[in-house]
């Protein structure tokens, strides 16, 4: 499967978004990471609706929409989910998830579910037909600047072998959480496939072309991250 970047939108310098986005376009960047807190499921807030409205009016990426929100299901047409697009909901959010996803997929967009950290894999065993992708959180969801939990890097090996094992080699792993360049090697070399980009890769310093190409010679075995 062809490794992605997604671009954490929280960390972007909203002074040169159109710029931005316009270089993020040049670079083929798959995927824009759009963190949604409510305060509640985490204790912070970020991006909302109109942001998620915004960035569609200015750019044909698609939005990975992550919703660290309470009861995600009655929240999901907020966000007019469109084709394409990935939203991701937390298992530990919702009391109804696979009512969730399938709230996800009649919009047309792809069911992604959310662990934290110390949620087990097993929890996906009767879901797998609801999902196109997982979001393993490789910090605790709620703020930037974290280091990486480091059992992750045993939990998304772990992930792809659980997926590939069942049948389910065509579902995405995303991780979320100090993607930094030498944790993207050892992210890559365990089996995952989206990559959740924020100041400690893409938007580190102000070459940010560079950081992209980095971040893809590391996918391609060319860089060890250094």
């Amino acid at each position: 499967m062809t490794k992605k970047i997604a671009p954490s939108m929280m960390c972007a310098d909203y002074r040169t978004l159109p710029a931005l986005l316009d270089t993020f376009a040049e670079t083929g960047i798959e995927y824009l990471h759009i963190d949604i807190m409510d305060g509640v499921f985490v204790k912070n807030f970020t991006l909302g609706t109109d942001y998620c409205k915004r960035l569609r009016s200015m750019t044909d990426i698609p939005l990975d929409i992550h919703m660290m929100v309470t009861e995600p299901e009655t929240k999901i047409g907020w966000f007019e989910p469109k084709e394409g697009e990935y939203v991701s909901i937390h298992y530990e959010a919702t009391n109804h998830l696979q009512r969730a996803l399938a709230e996800i997929k009649k919009y047309g967009a792809k069911p992604m579910v959310a662990l934290n950290p110390a949620t087990p894999l097993c929890v996906m065993d009767y879901i797998l037909d609801d999902i196109d992708a997982v979001l393993l959180m490789t910090v605790n969801p709620g703020f930037a600047g974290q280091k990486i939990v480091p059992k992750m890097f045993d939990k998304v090996r772990d992930c792809r072998k659980y997926l590939d094992e069942r049948g389910y080699s065509h579902v995405e792993i995303e991780v979320d959480g100090n993607v930094n360049f030498p944790n993207t090697v050892k992210l890559a070399a365990a089996g995952a496939d989206i990559y959740v980009a924020g100041t400690s890769s893409v938007f580190m310093g102000e070459d940010i072309t560079g950081n992209i190409a980095k971040m893809r010679r590391i996918f391609n075995g060319e860089d060890l991250g250094e």
